[in-house]
């Protein structure tokens, strides 16, 4: 995407260390099958992966571009007291991304719109009239469909009929959101990960969580060098089901006390991710 001038609302961006941790993360060969899980239930502190953990956690990011387009919420903490949230859908095979923003600081909503995104940078637009800033997709609801449906359909609809020049486009920041962003239309991968890379660059298992009534191993993922002291733990975290399936991911930024967080609710089937936004004309 071509590069413009910054606009001066606070919206995302990406830093050369989270490029280091994803070259790292997404490292990996092929590897066959999905190992039996075991239960740990009754330990209570973090410890590394076992063989059956790296496995399902090698498998998370395979799990996700084959569930593609998938319905995302992202929530990123800008500083200041102003917080953005995107809900949309990402589609892993070609690595873009659309939906709505809406910031919010400590006085109420400062600005919302569409938003497209890839690996390169991303794209805003002015919302359709009417669909305001009421309308909103919990994290286990199908985000790019259920966000604005009452108000000028969904995003990935309305974004379809923006012309080329209605978008004002960016390439990333090192702000929160735009490494959130970045983040996450690189989490999916046609491949998995080789789970021993995983244990050996340092993935913890930290705990077990329910979120929606389902239970999720919580692990803190392989750490790239320089993105974590030695014995340091990693700035992302996933939740991953028992089957491989990755629920949410955190990214703690420097500075900044609450984490950028992504939520996954899964296969969207509805949606269709617009090519205006890629296109000249």
């Amino acid at each position: 995407m071509a590069r413009t001038p910054r606009t001066d609302t606070r919206r995302p961006r990406r830093s050369l260390w989270l490029r280091t941790l994803v070259v790292i993360a997404v490292c990996g060969t092929a590897v066959g099958g999905l190992a039996v899980y075991r239960t740990v239930s009754d330990e209570a502190e973090e410890r590394p992966v076992t063989t059956d953990e790296a496995s399902r956690l090698a498998l998370s990011r395979l799990n996700l571009y084959q569930a593609a387009p998938v319905g995302v919420v992202l929530t990123a903490d800008e500083g200041g007291g102003v917080t953005v949230r995107v809900e949309g859908v990402v589609d892993y095979r070609n690595h873009r991304g659309v939906g709505r923003y809406r910031s919010t600081g400590a006085s109420g909503p400062l600005d919302h719109g569409l938003i497209v995104w890839d690996t390169g940078g991303l794209g805003l637009a002015p919302d359709a009239a009417g669909a305001a800033a009421g309308t909103t997709a919990g994290a286990g609801a199908t985000a790019g469909t259920s966000a604005g449906a009452d108000a000028g359909g969904p995003a990935w609809q309305q974004a379809e009929h923006v012309p080329r020049q209605g978008w004002s486009p960016r390439s990333y920041t090192a702000d929160p959101l735009d490494a959130g962003l970045s983040l996450v239309v690189q989490l999916g991968a046609d491949r998995p990960d080789n789970p021993l890379l995983l244990a050996q660059s340092g993935a913890r298992w930290l705990g077990r969580d329910r979120i929606d009534g389902r239970s999720y191993d919580r692990f803190a993922g392989p750490r790239a060098q320089g993105s974590a002291p030695d014995g340091g733990r990693s700035p992302l975290t996933y939740w991953v089901d028992g089957d491989g399936g990755l629920r949410r991911v955190t990214m703690r930024m420097a500075g900044l006390g609450t984490p950028t967080t992504v939520d996954f609710s899964g296969h969207d089937a509805a949606a269709k991710l617009p090519e205006a936004p890629w296109l000249t004309g």
